[in-house]
């Protein structure tokens, strides 16, 4: 089986950093696509960031500029650095892989359980 964890999250004040990461571990053959989502109180969940296989990023909305999405292949990682954190980023922030099995040939979405990112002074 797969498993996703996220790591990273925390309180920070306006203005400040978070760098999050999610490592994958299991029966892993291959990675796809790796993106970040984030789900603020009282609302649906949210794509932020993307990377493709071949590492070309993707941004949604107001993170352009301010979050940058990285991928490490040979570790299994996958990680968004966060800077200039806003009140409005205040999210629990999932991560997500799409991932080929040792013992299949077809991929699969996994989903990390979440870390909580507060920003607030």
């Amino acid at each position: 089986q797969v498993q996703l964890v996220e790591s990273g999250g925390g309180l920070v004040q306006p203005g400040g950093s978070l760098r999050l990461s999610c490592a994958a571990s299991g029966n892993i053959y291959g990675i796809f696509g790796m993106g970040w989502y984030r789900q603020a109180p009282g609302k649906q969940r949210e794509l932020v960031a993307e990377i493709t296989g071949d590492g070309r990023p993707r941004y949604v909305g107001a993170v352009k500029g301010r979050f940058t999405i990285s991928r490490d292949d040979i570790k299994k990682m996958a990680y968004l650095q966060m800077d200039n954190l806003k009140p409005e980023d205040t999210a629990v922030y999932y991560c997500t892989m799409t991932i080929v099995l040792m013992t299949t040939t077809t991929s699969s979405e996994y989903w990390g359980q979440g870390t909580q990112v507060t920003v607030s002074s």
